[in-house]
């Protein structure tokens, strides 16, 4: 099939069916924040200290585009602390998104003054994530520490608003309606397709870091199909074959013709007592078409599920769990 591939080596934000899943926010993602937000503190806190890692700090100055302190994470906390914080962040997304491992993700502060602005991320990897370690609760009545600081991105019907916007229509349009506003609470997850045009709103107000927008930040990358259980890869392998074949052929309906379809489709299935496929579903979706063609990638998506559906593995392969993600373009 041209275009599609496997590679074999929370919530949902926005508005969007299973196959156009553009941004997922987890809150209370890792139990153990508090262990990486005290060393930080730790280390930053005494303005007068003199501990080396305090001049890890790169300031990031691309006049008009970006301006923010950062370092890599890894460097800046002990490998005890770290570590197994990117080893839950490296297991979400064999789990969610089909992705095996992660860039060497940045830690960085955005002290007043600090921001992107709009732009898009390629070739780093097929999903982007941001976890805020900044002190920002959700909960409670207090003001945040800071104005500024969400992660922007432009709305969907923003990116599609000449398709989608009726010939004759004289409605208006305010902020809120072309961008997403994601604001950096503590201990919150934003996994979003980094296509997307996003940036971060000027901050304003904090001169010291402790009170800065504080964000470990990257790609998943290394998409490939993630099996828990007995299943066996070959016989897998197998599988996506035949799942692949029968999308070939319904892309070659005459109402297709010329479609080209870009992005990543993740699916999870788990197998049953009998070997049978049970709970086929789509995890999340980034898959674009052109305009002509609106309805592709529910079609795809719809489509893959209801032939996952129909597979058997034996009953040797009960009780396994896959993520399966599927690359086109």
């Amino acid at each position: 099939m041209k275009g599609a591939r496997p590679v074999r080596s929370m919530r949902v934000l926005g508005k969007g069916s299973s196959s156009s899943t553009r941004l997922r926010v987890v809150d209370g993602f890792y139990p153990q924040f508090k262990e990486l937000r005290s060393f930080f503190e730790t280390v930053m806190g005494d303005p007068r200290g003199a501990d080396p890692r305090r001049f890890c700090w790169d300031l990031w100055n691309v006049p008009n585009q970006y301006r923010l302190l950062r370092t890599p994470a890894y460097l800046f906390f002990p490998k005890p602390i770290y570590e197994p914080f990117h080893q839950r962040l490296a297991l979400w997304g064999r789990e969610v998104l089909g992705c095996h491992d992660l860039s060497p993700p940045w830690l960085s502060a955005y002290v007043d003054g600090c921001e992107q602005q709009f732009h898009a991320d390629l070739p780093h990897g097929p999903w982007a994530f941001v976890y805020s370690l900044t002190p920002w609760k959700k909960s409670g009545s207090g003001m945040p520490p800071f104005k500024g600081g969400e992660t922007l991105l432009l709305r969907e019907e923003i990116l599609q608003f000449w398709e989608q916007k009726a010939l004759g229509d004289e409605t208006g349009l305010e902020e809120s309606q072309v961008l997403e506003r994601i604001p950096p609470y503590l201990d919150r997850l934003t996994v979003f397709d980094p296509r997307i045009p996003h940036g971060v709103s000027r901050v304003e107000g904090p001169q010291s870091v402790l009170e800065a927008r504080l964000v470990i930040h990257g790609w998943f990358v290394n998409p490939r199909p993630f099996i828990q259980g007995k299943l066996k890869e070959r016989t897998l392998s197998s599988a996506i074959d035949q799942l692949l074949g029968s999308l070939d052929r319904l892309l070659q309906d005459p109402k297709w013709s010329g479609a080209r379809l870009q992005g990543m489709l993740s699916l999870r299935f788990l197998v049953g007592e009998l070997g049978q496929v049970v709970a086929p579903e789509v995890l999340v979706s980034s898959l674009r078409a052109p305009a002509r063609w609106p309805q592709l990638p529910e079609r795809v998506s719809t489509h893959l599920v209801s032939r996952l559906s129909e597979l058997s593995f034996g009953a040797g392969a009960q009780g396994s769990k896959v993520t399966l993600p599927i690359l086109f373009g």
